[in-house]
């Protein structure tokens, strides 16, 4: 429903509560005056935008994961999950309440509680709102960026990673792989494995800490490891008393030479990332909005790195330059480039705009990872 639509189950009450917060003229004690004030109001495009704009960047957040959801209702119980994620840093003896953050989007008219029977718990944002909200950050988003001319080179990987996840299976088939203890391929057979893919990756060295972005995250190089991930959980592999060994499924793959689906592999990536990166999601859609011409990365970061949460041992932008940009690149969604005036380039690929508008996964759907593979050392 939109914006008038919810404004006419609302009760006077809270009608009132909204106009007080525009600073709406009417007759307080007439419904439908309030309601044609506040749309009035709302309506007009300086005022909607002036309260995007004095927005926290905690509120920023927190509206951000509600405008790329295509459901209409959420449980309170969702809300506060989303508001809490939206605090990035919590200072000591800070008394907080995400519940006040709900209050205040309730009194902007951007959430309602559900009118019916069946939707009273929980709440809803204007379908009109939702479009005006994206609206909104993307000018301020892009009055940010810098645009760049095409660079002379940049890297294009579509179907590479595709072709590679072949080659991986055809290794593992024609190849007998004993695994260690732990599951993990023995070095020589994994650089054999490394070796014949397009793109190159080094081995894990013995200094960082590896974990939240898969189940062999500490042991094996980031795209490698998205590769074993989505042929294990593809059941395409299996892992039997230390062998690795293809499924029927895989060796049928082998067998036809078929090659798998970009979409099917982002959204894997999707759910598999989303561990670490709870909106990941959101952050790939604003990608696709934003690098449709080729944009430099620093003013990408200038962007959205307010929306881009830490995790552990990664800071934001190394959240956002190696476990997202890289790894789309990889997956062929966004070139990458540089130039001599403006440093790094990134542009979305249109097989990158097709497949991220093409696929949503819910906020609950997700990949849960072993908790012992998490936090070990390399």
């Amino acid at each position: 429903m939109n914006l008038a639509d919810m404004l006419s189950y609302a009760d006077i009450h809270d009608l009132s509560r909204i106009a007080n917060t525009y600073n709406c003229e009417c007759n307080g004690h007439s419904k439908n005056e309030l309601i044609q004030s506040i749309l009035s109001t709302v309506n007009r495009r300086e005022i909607f935008e002036r309260q995007v704009v004095d927005l926290s960047i905690e509120d920023v957040r927190f509206l951000n994961s509600l405008i790329f959801d295509p459901r209409g209702s959420f449980s309170l119980e969702e809300l506060i999950a989303r508001v809490q994620q939206s605090r990035f840093v919590k200072e000591e003896n800070e008394l907080w309440n995400p519940r006040d953050m709900i209050s205040r989007f309730k009194q902007r008219g951007w959430l309602f509680n559900g009118y019916s029977q069946n939707t009273r718990y929980l709440f809803q944002v204007p379908a009109d709102l939702k479009r005006r909200f994206s609206d909104a950050l993307s000018k301020q988003f892009r009055q940010q960026l810098i645009m760049s001319n095409e660079p002379v080179v940049y890297r294009d990987e579509q179907k590479l990673l595709i072709d590679d996840i072949y080659h991986f299976l055809h290794f593992v088939q024609h190849n007998e792989a004993v695994l260690t203890s732990d599951n993990t391929m023995y070095k020589r057979q994994l650089q054999q494995v490394l070796d014949r893919f397009s793109v190159k990756e080094e081995p894990v060295g013995k200094t960082a800490w590896r974990f939240g972005y898969g189940r062999f995250f500490k042991d094996y190089p980031n795209r490698f490891s998205l590769i074993y991930d989505y042929c294990y959980y593809a059941e395409l592999i299996t892992e039997h008393n230390q062998v690795l060994a293809l499924s029927e499924k895989g060796k049928s793959r082998v067998d036809l030479g078929q090659r798998e689906d970009v979409m099917k592999l982002y959204k894997f990536w999707l759910r598999l990332y989303k561990n670490a990166i709870p909106n990941l999601q959101s952050l790939v859609f604003w990608l696709e909005k934003l690098a449709q011409p080729w944009v430099t990365l620093a003013s990408v970061k200038t962007a959205l790195l307010p929306l881009v949460r830490p995790f552990y041992y990664d800071s934001a932008d190394s959240v956002l330059e190696q476990r997202i940009l890289q790894m789309m690149m990889h997956m062929g969604l966004i070139r990458i480039g540089e130039t001599e005036e403006e440093g790094t380039v990134i542009q979305m690929s249109k097989l990158g705009s097709g497949v991220v508008q093409g696929i949503y996964v819910s906020e609950e759907d997700k990949i849960t990872l072993p908790f012992d593979n998490g936090g070990d050392h390399c």
